[in-house]
Order: C-alpha cells, then structure tokens, then sequence
C-alpha cells in the first residue's frame, strides 16, 4: 500500500521481491500495527517524507533472508521493526546516548518503506525481539503505541496519580502498565465519547471523563496522546505544584497561550522524541512480565485506507492492526 502523495489515499502496488542489503534482513510480514504517526504522514502533516513510500512502522514479520553481515537473527525468527529504523552513531546525540534525537536519523514507513505490505526489509540493528506471550496481531501495537507510551512514561517520574488525555491505542496500554506499578489513573476522552470512557474505566482508571473537566484531584503528571494543542493548559492547570506535562506525539496543533500561573509552581512541560532500542529492551522485558491486554481490530491489508479513515474519525478502540 504505496502513499504517492500527502493527502492522497494509498494505492495498491505491485513491486519486485525486495533483496536485503549488508546488515539489512527481508522479512515477510504477518501484522501491522496502524499508528497516529502514520495518519500525520500521510495527511502530509509530518513534512518531506520519503515518496512513493510504503507506510508502517509497527512491523511484525519473520526473517525470511539475511542480508551480508546481518547473523543476528537467523532465518526463522519472528522480530519487531520500530518507528527509528537507523541513526548515524557520530552526532552529538548519538555519542551521549540519545540516539532517539540523531541529527541524520531514519525513521521507518517515513523516510524508508514500512511495514503495510507482503515483505519489508530493515536494519538487523534496530529489530527488536519480541516477547512470545503475545500472538503477531497483538505485539503489533507495542511497537509504538506501547514504547511510545512506556518512554512518555519513564519522563513523567514517579507520579502517583496520572493524567492521560486521548484513550486510545497508546493511552490504553500504558494504562495497564500505570496500574500495574500502583499508580491512579484519570482518563481523559473526547466530550461526549462514553464509549472510551467506560473502556478507560474497564482497564482500572479511578476516574474517567471529558477532556474539558476538571479531575476530582490533583495530577501528580499528564501525559498528553491525542494532538491538540489545546489540552496542554487544561492538563497544566490539572497539575498539583511540581507537576509534569508530557506530551507524547509527533506532531499537535498549536498551543493557545495560556497564563504563566497555569506553569507557576516548578511545573514542567516537555514533549518525548522518537524511541531508543534501550526503550525497546525495557519495555519488551517489562511486557513480558505484565500481561496487558492489547485491545486490536484487524483489517486486510488491502483495506489500509479505512483503518486509516477508522483513526481519523475516532472509530476506534485501542489499536488497528493490518495483516497481509
């Protein structure tokens, strides 16, 4: 399923058997999650993509043939391909271990093909093995919205009580994790969308409601998974004194100016950028101890347009998964 252009719905393409490069591997693919981040690719809000491309960056496949120099995984194994598909090793980021901020870093279904197709190919570096208490469809999504949620997180500290605006595919994994950890979760959904609420409510959340209402008690940290910019106040001003913001998508709308008393207080406000293969590790050996329960829709592959159009509308609940 090819994006030849922003905007523009994707088209079914016929294209050769891809050969891996030196340590690349070819795989063929069983799952693919869909993300937000892929909707903002191909909506044309992520700028200069690499087109035509092949969206995806949730990827599920098994190695089909090794590439020179790629032993890592032999033919066979079943492995996880993530949104950062490479970065240099050189910059500055990169040499103090923030290789999720490479200044030459490539992102898969972005600026390399992706996962929404038979095969895909990708660098053995940057796979990631994947917990065998989850079947293709359901380890789909925490290749993202799972790592994502987990890194968003890890910045929010020790917060007892947790803030999450926009219930869905990430929000609702690292939910699960929160309770897991002892932690009060407050759900925040679209107003008047009882469904995510009562979904929010299923998964442990002490409190559910409308992203304009005001929780019944003050957030220890927010974590912000839906794109408008307008939640930033809000969840600001839900914040005890101390408190942290996180907002944990790519791309948002504008945020409105707000009083420097809804920052006052030693608040802090800050975005998470892209992954690390160390999230990767951690949160794959986390998953593997906590069952989570990944709420996933499947779609035929051929029907990536209305997975998309599903997520763009609000249709869903938890994840939308493509399979070949």
């Amino acid at each position: 399923m090819v994006l030849e252009a922003p905007g523009r719905a994707l088209v079914v393409t016929r294209r050769e058997l891809p050969a891996p490069g030196p340590g690349e591997l070819r795989l063929r693919v069983s799952a693919c999650g869909v993300c937000r981040t892929d909707l903002h690719v191909v909506d044309g809000e992520l700028e200069h993509p690499t087109l035509p491309l092949v969206p995806g960056h949730e990827i599920v496949g098994t190695v089909e043939e090794c590439g020179p120099g790629a032993p890592r995984f032999p033919p066979g194994t079943r492995v996880g391909v993530p949104w950062l598909a490479a970065t240099c090793g050189a910059c500055d980021a990169c040499r103090r271990g923030r290789e999720n901020l490479c200044e030459r870093a490539r992102f898969t279904g972005y600026t390399r093909d992706g996962g929404y197709a038979e095969y895909a190919l990708a660098d053995q570096r940057y796979c990631l093995e994947l917990p065998s208490r989850y079947d293709d469809v359901h380890v789909a999504p925490l290749l993202c919205a799972g790592l994502i949620g987990y890194r968003a997180l890890v910045a929010a500290g020790e917060a007892e009580s947790l803030g999450i605006y926009g219930f869905g595919a990430a929000a609702h994994l690292v939910a699960q994790i929160a309770r897991h950890q002892g932690r009060r979760v407050f759900a925040f959904t679209r107003p008047g969308d009882m469904s995510a609420q009562d979904f929010a409510r299923e998964l442990g959340a002490a409190w559910a409601g409308a992203s304009d209402q005001t929780p019944p008690a003050p957030l220890d940290a927010a974590l912000i998974f839906a794109p408008a910019g307008e939640l930033v106040p809000r969840a600001l001003r839900a914040l005890r004194a101390g408190g942290t913001v996180v907002c944990a998508g790519i791309h948002m709308s504008d945020i409105p100016s707000f009083p420097y008393s809804a920052l006052w207080g030693e608040r802090v406000l800050r975005s998470v950028a892209n992954l690390t293969r160390r999230d990767g590790e951690e949160f794959f050996a986390l998953a593997a101890r906590v069952p989570l329960e990944v709420e996933a829709l499947v779609y035929p592959l051929e029907d990536a347009n209305r997975a998309l159009d599903d997520l763009r509308a609000g249709r869903l609940r938890g994840a939308a998964v493509l399979r070949p």
